[in-house]
C-alpha cells in the first residue's frame, strides 16, 4: 500500500548524484593536472582509503578538515609518489565540484515527486564540493534545502544531524518524513537512530543485512513512485 510522506530526505552522492562516475574523473585529472603518472589501480587503492576515512568521520573521529587532506597524504605514502597532498586535494575538491552527473532516472523522479512532497538533500559531504554541484545541477529548483555535515559540525548517522536538518526545515512531524540513501551506516542507521523510515536504495543489489531495520528497499530511483502517494 502506497504512503505519503510531506518530506523526502535524499542523501546526495551515490544516490543522486553518481559519485562513482565523478570520482574517477576528479582522480584522474587531478593526476594529470599535477603531472603525474596515472593508472587505473590508483583508484581502487584511493577509494579503499577514502572508504575508510569517511566511516571514521562517520564515527566522529576525525573532521572533515583532516579528512579531505589525510586521504591524499596516504594515497601518495601507498603509491611512492612525491607531490603536495594539500595541493592535491585542492585540485581533486575543485574537479569534483563541477561534476554534476545524475543517478539513472533522478532528474525525472524529482520532477515527479516534488509536485506532491517536499524535498531536501541530506549530505555527509563537503561544503565546497556539494555548495558547488549542486549550483552546477539541474535539479536544484526541486530542492528545498541542502543538509552539509561540514557545514553544521555533525554528520551522519548522528541523531543530531537529523535533528539540525529538521529544524532547518521546519520541524516536521517525524512519521511524515522519508530519507532515502544508498549508506547502511549513515543513512538508514541514521533515520532508524532518529526515528523516521528508511528506504534504502541498492542497485547493486546487495544483500540485506539483519538487524536493521528498512521500511523500504529499491533498487532504481523510479521505485520511489510505486511506494509513495
Amino acid at each position: 500500500m502506497k504512503k505519503y510522506y510531506s518530506w523526502l530526505w535524499f542523501d546526495a552522492d551515490g544516490t543522486l548524484f553518481d559519485y562513482v562516475s565523478a570520482e574517477a574523473i576528479a582522480l584522474q585529472k587531478t593526476f594529470h593536472s599535477l603531472r603525474l603518472p596515472f593508472q587505473d589501480e590508483y583508484l581502487d587503492i584511493y577509494k579503499r582509503i577514502n572508504h575508510q576515512l569517511w566511516q571514521a568521520l562517520e564515527q566522529q573521529k576525525i573532521t572533515p578538515a583532516v579528512l579531505q587532506f589525510r586521504r591524499f597524504e596516504l594515497l601518495l605514502e601507498s603509491l611512492q609518489l612525491s607531490a603536495s597532498h594539500e595541493q592535491m586535494s585542492g585540485v581533486y575538491m575543485e574537479q569534483l565540484a563541477i561534476c554534476a552527473e545524475l543517478m539513472d532516472g533522478a532528474l525525472e523522479v524529482l520532477q515527479t515527486l516534488q509536485k506532491k512532497h517536499r524535498l531536501a538533500i541530506v549530505t555527509n559531504g563537503l561544503r565546497a564540493v556539494q555548495r558547488s554541484r549542486f549550483a552546477h545541477s539541474v535539479i536544484k529548483d526541486f530542492i528545498s534545502d541542502i543538509i552539509i555535515s561540514e557545514e553544521i559540525g555533525v554528520a551522519k548517522p548522528q541523531a543530531a544531524f537529523f535533528e539540525i536538518a529538521a529544524s532547518r526545515l521546519g520541524n516536521p512531524d517525524k512519521k511524515d518524513i522519508l530519507i532515502i540513501g544508498d549508506s547502511l551506516t549513515s543513512d538508514i542507521q541514521g533515520g532508524v537512530n532518529y526515528g523516521i523510515d528508511t528506504c534504502w536504495y541498492n542497485p547493486t543489489h546487495e544483500t540485506k543485512p539483519d538487524g536493521l531495520l528498512i521500511t523500504y528497499e529499491i533498487s532504481h530511483l523510479k521505485d520511489l513512485l510505486e511506494i509513495l502517494e
